[in-house]
C-alpha cells in the first residue's frame, strides 16, 4: 500500500519591535551570516569570485565597473553590509528596511534610479517541510543585487547558465538575469505543487482502503500548505504583471516578452493550487462520508442482531419466570402456571421455535435486502 511522505509546512515567526523609526534596520532573530558571490559578465567574458568584506566588493566593483555586474547575498544577518550597500548606490532606507524584514510579500517598487523586487521562494528541504524564504532583488542598469535569506542553492541553474554563456542570458543585460531568477523561483512553485498532488493521490488511494481520521487530518494540512502557496502566487502574479506594464527603462522590450511567458506561469500555478484546493475539500468529505457509511454498517449489523434476539430473549423471559406448579401449602395443582415448563421435551421444543423465529427473521431480512454490503 502508499505511503504518505508528509510534507509539512515549516514555521517561522518573525516579531517585529514596536515603534521602530522607519527604514531602520532590524535584523530577525537567527539571520544568517551573509556569504556573497561576485560575477562580472559580458557576452564573450565571466568572472566569480567569492569575497567576504566590503573593501573587496568596492575594488571589484571598480574594476570591473564596464561589466554587467551581480551581486548575491545568500544571508542578511550583518547590519554593517546593509548599510554599506545603501550608502554606496545611494539606496532609499525603506528600501533596506524591507530587504532585513523577511515578511514582506511579493511587491515591485520603481525608483529614479532603480528598481525594488521581492519574491517569496517556496521549495522543499530535506526534512520534507515547506521553506517560505524571501527573495529581494534592486535592479540597476548594469547591476543586479540579490539578497536571499538562506544558503539554498535554488538559483543555481541560472547560475549554470550565465557561467556556460549560452542563450541570452549575457547578452539581455541585468534586466534579463532578473527576469531568470524569477522564473525559476516560479519553477520551484510547480516542484512543490506536484509533489503535494502526489500526497493528495496517495490519500485518495489510501480512503479507498481505509477512511481514517488520521487521513482527514493529513489532507487539511495540505489544504492550508496550499493556502499559503497560493498566499504568496496571487500576489507574485500582480508583480509580474506590473513589471510588463511598468514604463522604467530599466527593463527592455525584450525581458518584457519573456515576462509574459512567466506571467503565463504564474496563471498556470494558481489554476493548479485552486484545483488541488478544492480536491482537499472533495477528500474531506469523502472521507466523512466514508466514516459515516461505516459507522451506519456497524449500526446495521447491531440492529439486526438486536432484532433477531428480542423475540428470542422476550420467550426466555417469559419461560424463566419459574411459577410453581402446585400451591407449596396446599399441594393443590396450578394448571395456569405454565404446564410447558414441565413438559418432557419442552426445552427441545422451545429451542426449535426460537430457532425457527431467528431463520424467519433473517429470510425476512435477506429479502427486504437489509443483508447486502451495498
Amino acid at each position: 500500500m502508499a505511503k504518505i511522505r508528509r510534507i509539512r509546512l515549516k514555521k517561522r515567526k518573525y516579531i517585529p519591535v514596536p515603534g521602530i523609526s522607519p527604514g531602520s534596520i532590524q535584523l530577525y532573530k537567527g539571520a544568517l551570516k551573509p556569504k556573497i558571490s561576485f560575477y562580472a559578465y559580458t557576452t564573450e567574458e565571466f568572472y566569480n569570485e567569492d569575497i567576504n568584506s566590503n573593501q573587496s566588493l568596492e575594488l571589484l566593483l571598480n574594476k570591473y565597473k564596464d561589466y554587467h555586474i551581480w551581486i548575491e547575498i545568500k544571508g542578511i544577518g550583518d547590519a554593517d553590509l546593509l548599510s554599506f550597500i545603501e550608502s554606496k548606490f545611494n539606496i532609499n532606507k525603506l528600501v533596506i528596511e524591507d530587504v532585513a524584514d523577511c515578511r514582506q510579500r511579493p511587491k515591485l517598487d520603481d525608483y529614479d534610479d532603480y528598481l525594488f523586487s521581492v519574491s517569496r521562494m517556496l521549495y522543499v528541504d530535506k526534512h520534507q517541510e515547506i521553506e517560505n524564504e524571501q527573495v529581494s532583488f534592486i535592479l540597476f542598469p548594469k547591476l543586479l543585487i540579490s539578497f536571499q535569506e538562506s544558503y539554498s542553492d535554488n538559483i543555481s541553474p541560472v547560475i549554470n547558465r550565465l557561467k556556460g554563456g549560452k542563450g541570452n542570458i549575457r547578452k539581455s543585460g541585468s534586466c534579463y538575469l532578473m527576469y531568470a531568477l524569477t522564473d525559476i523561483i516560479l519553477d520551484n512553485y510547480f516542484n512543490l505543487i506536484y509533489k503535494l498532488g502526489d500526497e493528495l493521490e496517495t490519500i485518495e488511494e489510501l480512503l479507498y482502503h481505509r477512511a481514517n481520521k488520521s487521513l482527514m487530518f493529513q489532507t487539511q494540512n495540505i489544504k492550508r500548505e496550499m493556502i499559503s502557496i497560493r498566499r504568496a502566487a496571487w500576489p507574485e502574479r500582480d508583480k509580474i504583471n506590473d513589471m510588463i506594464r511598468c514604463e522604467s527603462k530599466l527593463i527592455s522590450k525584450s525581458s518584457r516578452t519573456y515576462l509574459k511567458d512567466t506571467y503565463d506561469h504564474t496563471m498556470q500555478i494558481i489554476d493548479l493550487i485552486e484545483n488541488y484546493k478544492d480536491l482537499t475539500t472533495s477528500l474531506i468529505d469523502m472521507n466523512l462520508t466514508l466514516i459515516s457509511q461505516r459507522m451506519n454498517e456497524i449500526m446495521k449489523v447491531l440492529t439486526i442482531i438486536s432484532s433477531i434476539f428480542i423475540p428470542l430473549t422476550f420467550i426466555a423471559g417469559v419461560y424463566g419466570m419459574n411459577f410453581a406448579a402446585h400451591d407449596p401449602k396446599t399441594g393443590k395443582e396450578l394448571i395456569n402456571n405454565m404446564p410447558e415448563l414441565y413438559h418432557e421435551n419442552g426445552y427441545l421444543f422451545t429451542m426449535l421455535g426460537m430457532f425457527i423465529i431467528a431463520i424467519g427473521q433473517m429470510i425476512y431480512f435477506w429479502r427486504k435486502g437489509w443483508l447486502n454490503k451495498n
